[in-house]
């Protein structure tokens, strides 16, 4: 049974902030194979749970592989019944292979502070 995953990206590396995230690549994940499916566009979303959140289920993903990522956002995501799996970096491709060979592990890290509209340099793991 196959599941789509979407990951943060930034180029060709995982955007390590989820809200603010120009785009998500999406992967379809057959067995231990990731397959590119779409680059989806983030544009005007950004820190907009709802909104994140429509597109993802919209567009049929099950999985939100990410670096850091905003409690708020966390159970946004959760309550439409979207899997979160936090603490991923490196080259998008390469995790998304990671994840399909059951080889990453959510880290549940959280980021601090981020519904406050101030810089979102760090992240608290």
């Amino acid at each position: 049974m196959s599941k789509k995953i979407a990951i943060p990206t930034n180029g060709e590396l995982l955007d390590a902030h989820f809200g603010r995230a120009a785009g998500f690549t999406v992967f379809e994940i057959e067995g231990k194979e990731a397959k590119f499916v779409e680059l989806l566009s983030a544009t005007g979303l950004q820190h907009q749970h709802e909104g994140l959140a429509s597109m993802f289920k919209r567009n049929g993903v099950e999985v939100l592989v990410c670096g850091g990522i905003g409690g708020g956002m966390i159970n946004g995501l959760k309550s439409i019944g979207l899997e979160v799996v936090t603490g991923a970096s490196g080259i998008v491709a390469e995790v998304a292979k990671t994840y399909a060979s059951g080889n990453l592990v959510s880290t549940a890290s959280v980021c601090q502070d981020h519904d406050h509209g101030h810089d979102h340099g760090q992240c608290s793991h």
